[in-house]
């Protein structure tokens, strides 16, 4: 009989796991819908190319935080790699974030660092004393309104397909304005790519004899012993599904964005010249195009074919895999009910991305996990 059980082999659930077998010795199942752990940060390699695939869009590692660099470090050694985004906009490539280059080649300067904050300042004054209270208002005070209608919101536009007054601001504080040439997508201390892929990386962090981790499992399947009704009430349950489905969405539908990823199969050893390449305006029906053997230039592949994936982005239906919560105060009143609903639980521990309808990023998933299982997983054992 396992001490707890753990629904979802993400990045949350296999940290909890891992903790609870190796620090306090526990017999853990952990269960997963799919047939791989590690969630949406999956990667495998094609068969025909070699090339590995982050089979749910692009993930990249970056993180500031010690603890969590030296935790992930158990599992996995990382690459050198380091993340730049380039966008397309009116047919002309320009590199993102908006940082002294993508200024100057925008408006066709030559500024210094201390012209261009002079400049961005007066564009952005539109807002000058207030608090954003919007994605709009947010990204116009961070690059003024050319930019921003530039570069930002017929991608937002695409990416979210929701009024840009109704978006938390936080959505666009995640990307950075440098006024220097340093185009480096994060600014954090520590960046790379697993050297042997998500996957393996992944299953190092279940490869305990205390850990049982059974996929294809449904929580919420009609019967079986580890479904919602057997468990919940009976066993020690960290649960990082979607907290709305949890409740079978009895206080309404939190809103999701999902993404389709259409895979080609290209005959060039190079189709782009980089990793990740955005497509900033509305005439262009996907958000990017992500190629992935520039992940990891240090791979060897066997001949001149690449691997693309052409990534379009729409609101998620019940049966699809949710990627970011859209967040608007209506979702947020809907969430309150939820959470309320959640502290009447009995020893259910509500996790993750999906489990607290926030955007989190791979390392603050991991340091969110780690402060509960050192604070609050004897509390939830009871």
């Amino acid at each position: 009989m396992s001490d707890l059980l753990v629904v979802g082999a993400g990045l949350y659930g296999l940290t909890v796991a891992e903790r609870a077998a190796n620090e306090l010795g526990l017999h853990v199942t952990i269960i997963d819908k799919r047939d791989h752990v590690g969630g949406n940060a999956y990667s495998s390699f094609d068969a025909a190319t070699g090339i590995e695939v982050h089979q749910y869009g692009a993930h990249l590692f970056h993180t500031s935080n010690e603890r969590v660099w030296e935790y992930a470090n158990r599992f996995t050694t990382f690459t050198n790699y380091v993340h730049r985004v380039y966008t397309v906009h009116g047919g002309t490539v320009y590199p993102m974030p908006v940082n002294l280059g993508t200024i100057n080649q925008f408006f066709g300067t030559a500024m210094s660092p201390d012209e261009a904050r002079t400049f961005i300042a007066q564009q952005a004054a539109e807002f000058a004393g207030d608090e954003p209270q919007n994605l709009l208002e947010k990204g116009i005070s961070l690059v003024g309104r050319p930019l921003f209608e530039a570069f930002f919101a017929g991608y937002t536009a695409k990416q979210w397909q929701t009024p840009l007054e109704q978006l938390p601001p936080s959505i666009i504080s995640r990307l950075p304005v440098r006024y220097t040439y340093d185009n480096r997508y994060f600014s954090d201390t520590h960046e790379g790519l697993p050297a042997d892929g998500y996957a393996k990386w992944f299953e190092r962090m279940a490869d305990n004899p205390r850990i049982d981790v059974k996929l294809g499992v449904d929580f919420f399947a009609a019967d079986g012993d580890l479904t919602k009704t057997a468990a919940v009430g009976q066993i020690p349950v960290v649960y990082t599904g979607p907290i709305d489905r949890y409740f079978n969405y009895s206080a309404g539908n939190l809103a999701w964005r999902t993404i389709d990823l259409i895979e080609e199969t290209l005959p060039t050893a190079d189709f782009q010249g980089t990793s990740v390449m955005n497509y900033a305006d509305t005439h262009v029906p996907f958000t990017r195009i992500i190629e992935f053997r520039h992940f990891h230039p240090e791979r060897s592949y066997a001949g001149d074919t690449t691997l693309i994936h052409r990534e379009y982005s729409r609101f998620a239906a019940p049966e699809d895999e949710p990627y970011y919560p859209v967040n608007t105060a209506a979702d947020q009143a809907v969430l309150a009910q939820y959470r309320e609903l959640a502290k009447a639980e009995p020893r259910v521990h509500f996790g993750g991305r999906l489990g607290n309808y926030a955007y989190l990023d791979m390392h603050q998933t991991i340091a969110s996990a780690l402060g509960f299982a050192e604070t609050g997983l004897i509390k939830l054992l009871g």
